[in-house]
């Protein structure tokens, strides 16, 4: 489709977004506050050159949603796009090799905080528009809603949508906030873990005590801490929290099976992350291991003194952040219980300890069978030149749930990332070629997808 607007484009577009990029929209920290407005505003901005109608942004209790539609026939079918525009904090800012907020383009990637996760993804879809413009238009109705607190949990998407159900109804949501096995082997992803995130407090004396006048009288809160969440896994990886594993969803050894299909190289995989080997839950393969089973992972722990030189101390608190990915039948409300209970009865005499749950998300399964999938599918083949795998994904995107819960649609994962993009990491990078292959895929998308459901209702 058009592929020379597309080449002759190339150079304007990743100039356009290079500078999106710029904007430091990190809706965890307060005081980028005003930079996550700007970001909002240069969307905006970008969907009505396109010829989006009726753009604005939404007011919520906190950043604001960017909306846009292109309504041609109440005949035809809807697709609503979603993506954020809100970035991950670029902490620790010294391992970085250029700036998290200043990108630039080296062998064949972008490199900035937000090119793939989600600022590049949704990018594509603004320039997609461009694209369609040059072939007659979009086939089919279109709402785009892209958010500024995906990062931080989506807080007030979820009040939007219940808010303006008329206003979002749609057949399908579109997104591309997942990725592809890699640049030769297309994939749409259909699953996605659930999310269930905590953050632990575990207090002992009223005070910083000096170690060498206490210590061995007094039980160390972070010593403490350390052996509980030691005690979370037993010796095969297992998550030891009593029920735990009663409602997960068991694969056949034949749907294993099929799983284990999408390309895998053990020892690529660990030269990629630096590692001399993999470690995980015995009995289970590494494909298996993120994508169909449960984990429970510690995003962070801290206490104590953590300057430079020594300070010889018994902290008065530690603390630590925890998360647990959760497969189909798993629900974040009965994990979030079953994980607080289970923390508060091993903490040891001698401390206290409180759990404060953060956001969560349920796991989904999106169908294959579906009309937007076959569309999805027909427009990765005609781009990639070969039919893309389904897989499932390890990654949260709990608004996928929500979707389905508030607006009664399913939705298509279109995404065109990589495992080795870094997303959420130090040097998080995006390619030219995934940026601009999901430039030339999304609108072959809509077309299949119009003529389909044509086909279906006639």
């Amino acid at each position: 489709m058009t592929s020379n607007f597309l080449t002759e484009n190339q150079d304007r577009f990743l100039s356009e977004l290079l500078d999106w990029l710029r904007i430091p929209s990190v809706s965890a920290d307060p005081k980028f506050h005003g930079d996550v407005l700007r970001a909002a505003e240069y969307l905006k901005t970008r969907l009505e050159e396109v010829g989006l109608d009726n753009v604005e942004l939404c007011p919520t209790a906190g950043n604001p949603i960017v909306y846009g539609e292109k309504l041609i026939d109440p005949a035809l079918p809807t697709v609503l796009v979603y993506g954020h525009y809100d970035v991950q904090p670029a902490d620790p800012y010294e391992l970085w090799t250029s700036g998290p907020f200043d990108p630039v383009i080296k062998d064949g990637n972008i490199y900035a905080r937000g090119a793939c996760d989600d600022k590049g993804q949704v990018y594509m879809h603004v320039k997609a528009f461009e694209v369609l413009n040059q072939n007659g238009g979009v086939p089919c109705n279109v709402k785009v809603m892209i958010e500024g607190e995906e990062e931080v949990g989506s807080e007030n998407l979820g009040i939007f949508v219940r808010s303006n159900r008329e206003k979002l109804r749609a057949d399908v949501v579109l997104l591309s906030d997942t990725g592809i096995i890699n640049n030769e082997t297309p994939s749409i992803e259909v699953g996605l873990r659930g999310l269930s995130y905590h953050e632990v407090e575990v207090t002992g004396p009223n005070r910083d005590l000096h170690s060498g006048l206490y210590g061995g009288a007094v039980h160390n809160p972070i010593n403490a801490l350390c052996k509980m969440i030691a005690s979370l896994h037993d010796e095969n990886g297992h998550i030891t929290i009593p029920g735990f594993y009663d409602n997960v969803q068991v694969l056949s050894e034949a749907e294993r099976a099929e799983l284990n299909k999408a390309p895998y190289n053990e020892e690529e995989y660990k030269e990629s992350i630096g590692l001399p080997a993999t470690y995980g839950e015995k009995g289970y393969t590494t494909l298996e291991r993120t994508s169909i089973r449960p984990t429970l992972d510690v995003n962070g722990i801290w206490g104590g003194y953590t300057g430079e030189g020594a300070k010889t101390v018994i902290a008065s608190k530690a603390y630590a952040k925890i998360s647990m990915r959760l497969v189909p039948n798993q629900t974040s409300e009965e994990i979030s219980q079953k994980f607080q209970q289970h923390f508060l009865s091993i903490a040891p005499e001698g401390v206290t300890v409180v759990v404060k749950p953060h956001h969560g998300g349920e796991p989904v399964v999106t169908p294959t069978d579906s009309v937007a999938y076959r569309a999805a599918s027909m427009a990765m083949e005609d781009t990639f030149g070969k039919k893309p795998i389904p897989t499932r994904g390890g990654g949260s995107i709990p608004i996928v749930a929500m979707f389905k819960g508030e607006l009664g649609v399913d939705s298509v994962l279109l995404g065109f990332g990589l495992d080795s993009d870094a997303i959420h990491s130090p040097n998080e990078k995006y390619g030219v070629f995934n940026f601009m292959k999901g430039i030339e895929t999304i609108p072959l998308f809509y077309q299949h997808y119009a003529r389909l459901m044509q086909e279906q209702q006639a």
